[in-house]
C-alpha cells in the first residue's frame, strides 16, 4: 500500500482548482466557476456561521497546501508497506468550521485506505462537492469514498471528532476498534506587553477567524501583571465589522447582558468582551484573560495543560508554538491534538 500517484495527482489538481477559484473570487473575475459559487451559497444557507469570506479562506488554505511539493514532502516522512490491504476508515466529522474534517479525509485516501464518512449536519455541502471533483480527476476514487447519513457500519478503524461529551459515546461505541477520538481543545496566546501593533492585529485573525469557533482559535490570552489593554484594543479595532454578523452580534449582546447582570468586571470595546477567567473555553464574542508573574512559570503551567490546548501563540514563537496570525494556516504535518493521523493509518 504505497501512495498512489494518481490519487496524489487528483489532490494536486484540486489544489490548483481551488487556488484559481479563490483568486478569481477575490479579483471579482466574471469567469469564476458558478457551480462552486452556488455550493458556497448553499453551505451558508445551511449554516449561518459559514460566510462566503470564511469558506473562501478555508478553500484558499487548502489550495495553498495541495501542491505536489507539499504533499510529497509530507508523505516522505513515512514508510508505506506495499503489501498491506486497504482498510475502511470511518470518519465522524465535526462541523464547527468549513471543511474541518478535510485533513482526515485526505490522510485516509493518501494512506491507501477507504473513506467512510459521516458528515456533520452543519457542514454537509462542501466536502461531497470536492469529492466529486476528485473522482472526475481519478475515477478509481469512486470506490474509495462513501458518505453515510446513518450510523457507521462495516469499518476497520475510526477517527471521530467531537466534544468532551460526545467523546464518551465515541469511546463506548468505537473503543473495540483502532481509533482516534478527539475532544474539546482551545488555543491560547502569551503576550508580554512588547508586541507591535502588527503582531496584535495578526492576533485578531487568530481570535476572530471563523468567529472563534475553531479549536485553533485563540479563546484565552495570558498577560503580565499591570498589562495595558489599550494597545490590544486599538489593534483589534480593525475587526470591528464582525459585529455586523447577526449571529455573532446576538452572542455578544447575550454575553454582555449576563456579565453585567452578574456584576462581573469586564472590558468591552463594542464588539469583543474581555473577562478575567481561569477557564480556557470562552463563549463566542468573549476573550478570557489571566495574569502571570513570570513567563517560564507560565510555560510550565501550559505544558501541564497540554491535553486541553491545541495551539500556543506567541510573538517569538518558541518550539511547538505558533506565530501571531498563523493558527488557521496549519501545514499538512500539523495534526489535530498532536496525534499523527498518517502514522495511525499506516499502522492499521
Amino acid at each position: 500500500m504505497a501512495p498512489d500517484t494518481n490519487t496524489i495527482d487528483a489532490f494536486v489538481k484540486l489544489g490548483k482548482y481551488l487556488t484559481d477559484f479563490c483568486d478569481k473570487c477575490y479579483s471579482n473575475n466574471p469567469e469564476v466557476d458558478q457551480e462552486l459559487k452556488e455550493i458556497i451559497a448553499r453551505a451558508g444557507h445551511h449554516n449561518g456561521w459559514f460566510t462566503e469570506d470564511n469558506i473562501l479562506f478555508s478553500l484558499k488554505q487548502w489550495g495553498d497546501l495541495l501542491t505536489e511539493e507539499n504533499i510529497k514532502d509530507w508523505l516522505g516522512n513515512y514508510s508505506f508497506n506495499k503489501d498491506s490491504k486497504p482498510k475502511t476508515v470511518g470518519i465522524i466529522m465535526a462541523g464547527n468550521i468549513p471543511l474541518v474534517g478535510f485533513h482526515d479525509f485526505l490522510s485516509v485516501l493518501l494512506s491507501g485506505n477507504k473513506v467512510l464518512a459521516k458528515l456533520s449536519s452543519n457542514d454537509k455541502v462542501l466536502l461531497p462537492y470536492l469529492s466529486n471533483y476528485l473522482i472526475e480527476q481519478e475515477p478509481s476514487l469512486v470506490d474509495k469514498i462513501e458518505f453515510v447519513d446513518e450510523k457507521l457500519e462495516n469499518f476497520d478503524a475510526v477517527i471521530a471528532t467531537g466534544s468532551n461529551n460526545t467523546s464518551r459515546y465515541f469511546e463506548y461505541y468505537f473503543g473495540k476498534k483502532p481509533n482516534i477520538i478527539r475532544k474539546n481543545r482551545n488555543s491560547v496566546a502569551v503576550l508580554t506587553g512588547k508586541e507591535s501593533e502588527e503582531e496584535l492585529k495578526a492576533l485578531g485573525e487568530d481570535i476572530f477567524r471563523y468567529y472563534g469557533l475553531g479549536c485553533r482559535n485563540v479563546s484565552k490570552i495570558f498577560v503580565p501583571k499591570n498589562y495595558d489593554f489599550d494597545a490590544l484594543f486599538n489593534a483589534l479595532f480593525h475587526y470591528k465589522d464582525i459585529i455586523n454578523q447577526h449571529k455573532y452580534a446576538n452572542n455578544y449582546d447575550y454575553n454582555k447582558a449576563v456579565y453585567l447582570m452578574s456584576e462581573f468586571k469586564i472590558l468591552d470595546n463594542g464588539f469583543l468582551i474581555l473577562k478575567e477567567d481561569e477557564a480556557l473555553t470562552s463563549p463566542i464574542s468573549v476573550l478570557f484573560y489571566s495574569f502571570y508573574d513570570d513567563e517560564s512559570g507560565l510555560r510550565n503551567k501550559l505544558q501541564e495543560m497540554d491535553e486541553q490546548i491545541q495551539c500556543v501563540v506567541s510573538g517569538g514563537a518558541k518550539e511547538n508554538e505558533v506565530n501571531f496570525g498563523a493558527t488557521q494556516k496549519p501545514s499538512l504535518s500539523d495534526y489535530a491534538d498532536g496525534i499523527d493521523t498518517m502514522k495511525f493509518l499506516l499502522n492499521l
